[in-house]
């Protein structure tokens, strides 16, 4: 068996996440009262840790909370990706940086979005089964209204695209009047992995001037590239992931080129298990994000 790691992103959060790893698991207690002495507030509460401004670092000490246990029990991954956020978790899971490092780099990282996206409001919709020359044209017609860009390339028939909102809507019409069914709007107010996010990318690249990464422990693949994190290129890829669309679907490929047979999602959801399903056959997809999920997991990996 070998396995490759998925750390969730943003999205995929729900109430109360965490609470009943922090009851049973004293690694993961652990992990939560480091990140509460780190930030200086009380991670502890569900309250704080559900509080959306708060859902980046949290998802961040949630997974790496629960690598900690996974690496006692059953070691190292063969290789790792993140999706977007899910990128901070994975090069502190893999060594490249600490928590401690990578909890307050998150939070201005939150920060700096949240100043982009008000500067330049955005909407998101996913695009499902288009075409590719449908959609490079309704990103062309949208584009004559607004702005508009990919964002997310998820697996073959799921693209995420992202913009101003008379761009989106332009787009959108577009892709319907010529037959494409499924076309659902995003619950976001930045448009992630465009060029609206210029301003926080501006920002996070001086702030990654601060951080020293180190090499990671095992592959860790960017979504920006679709290639390993090298120590010398994380500031300039993390930079630019703000402002690129993500390749998913490239980053599960090449985990699979890796020999990776079992995929295990770390973090709230199972959005990208789900992913990997569609675009990987005969591989075993897992995810934790409970006590129940870990329990599962324990039972089927011993």
């Amino acid at each position: 068996m070998k396995l490759g790691f998925l750390f969730s992103g943003q999205g995929s959060q729900f109430k109360e996440m965490g609470q009943d790893l922090y009851q049973t698991e004293p690694i993961y207690k652990q992990t939560v009262d480091e990140a509460s002495t780190v930030l200086g507030i009380d991670l502890t509460n569900a309250d704080v840790f559900d509080d959306p401004d708060n859902v980046q670092v949290a998802i961040v000490t949630m997974s790496t909370g629960i690598n900690r246990i996974l690496a006692t029990e059953i070691g190292q991954p063969v290789g790792a990706t993140g999706l977007s956020l899910g990128e901070y978790s994975a090069l502190v899971a893999a060594g490249a940086l600490d928590l401690e490092t990578a909890l307050p780099l998150v939070a201005d990282r939150t920060r700096y979005m949240a100043e982009a996206g008000a500067q330049n409001p955005g909407k998101m919709a996913a695009v499902m089964k288009a075409a590719p020359e449908v959609l490079e044209q309704a990103i062309d017609e949208g584009s004559k209204h607004g702005k508009v860009y990919p964002a997310n390339y998820n697996t073959a028939s799921q693209v995420v695209i992202g913009g101003d909102a008379d761009g989106v809507a332009a787009a959108s019409e577009y892709l319907k009047s010529n037959g494409v069914k499924r076309v659902v709007p995003l619950n976001v107010a930045v448009a992630s992995h465009t060029p609206l996010m210029q301003l926080a990318s501006e920002k996070l690249n001086d702030r990654l001037k601060t951080v020293t990464f180190s090499e990671p422990n095992y592959p860790v693949i960017s979504n920006t590239t679709a290639d390993r994190f090298e120590a010398s290129d994380i500031p300039s890829t993390l930079t630019k992931q703000l402002v690129s669309p993500t390749h998913f679907d490239q980053c599960a490929e090449k985990l699979a080129s890796l020999s990776v047979d079992t995929f295990v999602e770390i973090g709230p959801g199972a959005t990208l298990t789900k992913l990997v399903k569609k675009s990987i056959k005969g591989v075993e997809t897992y995810h934790v994000d409970s006590v129940e999920t870990l329990a599962e997991l324990r039972e089927k990996l011993g």
